[in-house]
Order: structure tokens, then C-alpha cells, then sequence
């Protein structure tokens, strides 16, 4: 298991940063985003069973999904994993984890993904509640060149 990752508790409202994947990890998933659409799926699943903690292994399965169930299920495995992963590095369910940290995007991506599949299948309450979590964890969320 990983250290902790940086927590700040000085002046404000907690931030965490999660740890950033290995650079073999890196380097497998920017493998699997320039690989042609028809291609992505496979290679994102490559990463994720390699390495099923990887957030944002799941973040491009769920954006590389063609149904939306898909894309909720593999969005919802990054969330629930996001979420253990945040626990690790000392959040305690409030404060910051926002976008300008690279580390921090597999979790956000997947909580997006999440937010946007549940809108699909007509689950607007839960919709609703991971858009208000996006603004809670990121009060500038979306971030400008979007989540994806």
C-alpha cells in the first residue's frame, strides 16, 4: 500500500491528493487514450485488471463504454474504489479534491462519468447527487477543458 498522499489541514478546508499511478501505470493508460476508439475499451481493461485500483483505468472504461449501463458500472467501480483511495491518503469524507491535481482526475472522471450515466438511465436524484459532490469536492468544477 502507498503512503499517504498529502492532506492539508492548515488554514481552510482540507485538500487531498492522491497519489499518482506508477509511471508503468502512466504510461499503459496514455497507451490506451491514443489508441483508436474501437481499440480503448480492451486497453483500458487491460489496465484495470492489471491494476483494479487504477481510477483512471476505470474512468476510460466507463468513457470507452457504448451502453450506458456499462458506462454506469465501470464509472461506479471508480467511484467506490475513488472513494477507499481518498480514505488511504487521510481524507475523511469533506474537503478539497479538485481537478488542477493530474492525481486527482482518475476519481473525478469516474464521479462525472457516474453523474452523467445515472442522467441517461433516469436516475436524476443520484445524478443530482454526484453533481452537487463534483461542486463540494471542486467548488470550480467543471474544470475548462472538461473531464475528459
Amino acid at each position: 500500500m502507498s503512503p499517504p498522499s498529502s492532506v492539508s489541514f492548515t488554514a481552510g478546508t482540507p485538500e487531498t491528493v492522491l497519489p499518482p499511478p506508477a509511471p508503468v501505470l502512466q504510461a499503459a493508460l496514455e497507451d490506451a487514450a491514443s489508441r483508436p476508439t474501437e481499440e480503448r475499451r480492451r486497453a483500458y481493461a487491460e489496465v484495470a485488471a492489471r491494476a483494479p485500483r487504477c481510477l483512471a483505468a476505470w474512468a476510460g472504461l466507463a468513457e470507452a463504454a457504448d451502453d450506458p449501463i456499462e458506462r454506469y458500472a465501470f464509472a461506479r467501480v471508480g467511484y467506490h474504489r475513488g472513494l477507499d483511495s481518498l480514505r488511504a491518503a487521510g481524507w475523511r469524507g469533506s474537503g478539497y479534491v479538485r481537478w488542477q491535481h493530474p492525481s486527482n482526475r482518475g476519481f473525478l472522471r469516474c464521479l462525472d462519468g457516474l453523474r452523467a450515466a445515472a442522467e441517461t438511465i433516469g436516475e436524476a436524484d443520484e445524478a443530482d447527487r454526484c453533481a452537487l459532490f463534483l461542486r463540494q469536492l471542486d467548488p470550480d468544477w467543471p474544470p475548462p477543458q472538461g473531464p475528459g
